[in-house]
């Protein structure tokens, strides 16, 4: 009620006002007048009489007075000096807060002559509020991993007044860990934060005692302080952070108390007590804290008591998010106290086009709207527009219609379908708005060829992989849609080794699947080089290429093949030599393997797998040289035969084995009689019993043909050394023999190292001489070139050994033979 006899009572005095000026014959002025806040009451302000033109005792005559508005008044006349006055202290923070041009205006009525004055009175500051925190100590608490340069929000000052007089610097006591930052914001407002400089470390200091200083421009300077003690905790280092750093928010006046204005909300991203946050309102000067609540955990903000538009239009709070172990950001509420409009604009949409072609250039029309508002005057003009950055526009038809348009080509691959929201916005105060939502789909056209993922491709297949097995799938993106994008895939020509790429290989068309037409072998073909072809089904159709490189892995499908030592064609067995006064490590011979696969598959260690003399012979893992493992000795067997393994290292391992015969003999005669009973052993046992039967012939005749026998055996005996000397003399003397590479034995051609004998026998001597030349332990595969130049070894055996066995001799002359 008293709200509505206020409004009648202005209302009156304004229709009061423009009767006067109807009537007046001349027109009123306007009168201004400048005066400091704070003046004492009946201080001067101005000399109305003077700018009325007329003198102080007229006045009163002419029944010139103050005209109110119905705010309590601030002035009166001095009917006396005719000047006019203070009627009180004026306060310019609490009649206009921070408002720069504080202005106060009223009306001066000249009764008599029906005239009216406007009077504008402009309140000045002066420096009379120092800044103010509106609390005595500030604390924070800060982790002490905290790194160098996180800055903290602080408290900010409030100055109510204005310009230089206004709160302008802040300062920071000194210290060795913090320095001051000062964040300017639109407005004009400066907030100040604490920067942390070096590393804290609660061990060495818990807390930090900071001071920092609020000063005006104000002469003389006028500040305020703030202590701020910090806290040095453990591993805090977020603090909460509100969704908006300003909001705003418009509100009728006729709200019910208790209505929620909107809700704060701060996210901090630790964990546990340092994630809890709760909102605290900063404190500010006058009514805010009475008239608005917020709900400390949910960030609700309700209205405590009703709204006056009359009394503030504009409310400013802010509000701190704190978390638990006391880190804070703060936020600004902007509140708007509107004058109820209850009518919201009617949107309706007269014509629509629900899609458009990509290829459309800017100004195609969409859809044709009405825009209508029942409210009448400044609350009835509406006004429309696309909400967001749309490539849509408005343009005005006649009357209320407007042309939706394109601003300008559209691409359907960006965006393929199009919610436009239009915002219609009333005149009123607070303003009603109203949105409409309209879908637009682009129609596609086939204006992107397939794309592949990748430049070039690799793919990998195993050899001996079956017939028709997946080697790999390509795949492509047409952003396009429906038979645009369908994408068919094909193989280029080519050749490979001469043969057409598509015996190998083919491809699905539809999926893009490689399949291997044949079974790869690594040893033939061990890459393949493609060029895939995706076209889509577009009119004109696109396509792109790519490049494929096929990659055939090897499997351990060879087995290693034994290149030396080669097994004889006549189907004999080989044999190795060996002296028996050989050294332990003396190369017998060297087993030399290959395997066609590669890699792990190709690598090869050698085994021995079976020997007639354990522990004699050894083989070397990865060379393959045969070496002896100990001296040899008389009690080792003439003949040694060894099975050698060599395997890969493959998965499974594959392998191949041969047989390794060596002969053990010091010297040649020693070789070649111990050969000869190898060869013919029949010829032996013969000699034997031809033996015994001239040992009983000559027992039965020793009776009477003894004496002569005797004598016949000494002749026949040195007729038969004489006879073996002079064949040895002819056959062996100054014989070079370059020792072929196998010796037949049993027809078996034996591999022999690479010898040069010389055998010197001189027919009145009973020595013979036999040169043997050093071998070659380097390598058992030399030429017999290098093995030629082998310094030769004298070996004297005496021939009398010989005498005793004339069979003996002549094996050992037919070998020489055999030999030559």
């Amino acid at each position: 009620m008293t709200k509505y006899l206020r409004f009648k009572h202005c209302g009156g005095l304004a229709l009061l006002c423009i009767l006067l000026g109807m009537l007046c014959k001349s027109g009123s002025g306007q009168i201004h007048y400048s005066v400091q806040e704070e003046l004492d009451k009946g201080s001067f302000v101005g000399n109305i009489s003077k700018n009325l033109g007329l003198e102080p005792w007229q006045l009163m005559e002419h029944g010139v007075r103050i005209v109110s508005r119905g705010r309590t008044r601030l002035f009166a006349l001095n009917l006396r000096s005719g000047s006019l006055i203070t009627a009180g202290r004026i306060d310019r923070e609490e009649l206009c807060a921070q408002i720069t041009l504080c202005l106060v205006k009223f009306n001066i009525l000249v009764e008599d002559k029906l005239k009216i004055f406007e009077v504008q009175i402009e309140i000045k500051d002066i420096n009379d509020n120092a800044p103010d925190f509106l609390t005595e100590e500030l604390e924070i608490k800060i982790g002490e991993l905290t790194a160098p340069g996180t800055r903290f929000p602080l408290k900010t000052a409030f100055d109510p007044d204005v310009g230089m007089n206004s709160l302008q610097n802040y300062h920071l006591s000194l210290n060795d860990y913090f320095s001051l930052t000062v964040k300017h914001v639109s407005g004009g407002a400066k907030y100040p934060e604490l920067v942390l400089e070096r590393a804290l470390d609660r061990e060495q200091k818990k807390i930090h005692q900071l001071v920092l200083i609020a000063s005006d421009g104000g002469n003389p300077v006028l500040s305020g302080n703030l202590c701020i003690r910090v806290i040095v905790l453990d591993a805090n280092d977020n603090p909460p952070v509100f969704t908006q750093s300003e909001y705003q928010v418009s509100v009728q006046e006729n709200l019910p108390v208790g209505t929620t204005l909107l809700t704060v909300n701060a996210t901090d991203p630790d964990e546990g007590f340092n994630a809890q946050v709760s909102y605290i309102l900063d404190k500010m000067p006058g009514k805010v804290a009475q008239i608005f609540y917020l709900n400390s955990v949910t960030g609700d903000i309700s209205i405590l008591r009703s709204l006056d538009y009359e009394d503030a239009m504009f409310y400013e709070i802010k509000v701190e998010a704190q978390d638990g172990p006391g880190l804070l950001s703060r936020a600004k509420i902007l509140v708007t106290v509107l004058d109820v409009n209850d009518n919201a604009p009617e949107v309706t949409i007269t014509s629509l086009t629900g899609s458009v072609p990509e290829e459309a250039t800017a100004g195609r029309e969409i859809a044709l709207i009405n825009v209508h508002d029942r409210d009448s005057g400044q609350n009835g003009q509406v006004t429309v527009f696309v909400l967001g950055n749309m490539p849509f526009n408005l343009e005005k038809s006649i009357d209320q219609y407007y042309r939706l348009v394109t601003a300008r080509s559209l691409d359907r691959e960006q965006v393929s379908e199009y919610n436009i929201t239009l915002r219609a916005t009333d005149g009123g105060n607070p303003p009603l708005s109203t949105n409409t939502h309209i879908i637009v789909h682009v129609a596609d056209i086939n204006d992107n060829p397939p794309a592949f993922s990748q430049a070039t491709y690799s793919a990998y297949i195993l050899e001996n992989n079956p017939r028709g097995a997946s080697i790999f799938c390509v795949t492509t993106q047409d952003p396009d849609s429906i038979h645009n994008a369908h994408i068919t895939y094909a193989l280029m020509e080519d050749t490979i080794q001469g043969v057409p790429l598509s015996t190998y290989v083919s491809i699905n068309s539809n999926t893009g699947v490689l399949y291997a037409l044949c079974s790869f072998d690594y040893e033939q073909v061990r890459d393949l080089h493609l060029l895939v072809t995706a076209c889509d089904n577009g009119n004109p159709p696109l396509s792109s290429n790519v490049s494929i490189s096929i990659f055939v892995l090897d499997q351990n499908d060879n087995a290693p093949e034994i290149l030396y030592p080669t097994l004889p064609t006549d189907g004999s067995t080989g044999v190795e030599l060996a002296p028996r006064s050989a050294e332990p490590g003396y190369l017998v011979t060297k087993v030399v393997a290959v395997d066609r696969d590669s890699g792990q598959n190709a690598w090869l260690s050698y085994h021995l797998l079976k020997a007639s003399e354990p522990g004699l012979f050894q083989v070397g893992l990865h060379t393959g040289e045969v070496r002896t493992a100990r001296a040899l000795l008389d009690r080792d067997a003439l003949k040694q035969s060894l099975v050698v393994a060599v395997q890969d290292h493959g998965q499974p391992p594959l392998s191949a084995t041969v047989t390794l015969t060596v002969a053990i003999a010091d010297s040649i005669p020693d070789v070649l009689a111990d050969l000869g009973s190898l060869e013919a052993p029949r010829d032996s046992q013969a000699s034997d019993l031809t033996l015994y039967l001239v040992v009983a012939v000559a027992a039965v005749s020793c009776a009477f043909l003894a004496f002569v026998i005797v004598l016949l055996a000494l002749r026949l005996r040195r007729w038969h050394a004489s006879r073996l000397l002079q064949a040895a003399g002819g056959g062996l003397l100054g014989v070079p023999a370059s020792a072929s590479q196998f010796v037949g034995v049993d027809g078996v051609r034996a591999f022999l190292q690479t010898y040069s004998h010389e055998v010197s026998l001189t027919a009145g001597s009973r020595e013979s001489h036999v040169i043997f030349p050093q071998p070659n332990y380097a390598d058992t595969l030399l030429s017999q070139e290098s093995c030629g130049k082998s310094e030769p070894l004298l070996i004297t055996q005496d021939i009398s050994e010989t005498k005793g066995n004339s069979s003996l001799l002549k094996r050992l002359s037919c070998a020489w033979r055999a030999r030559r």
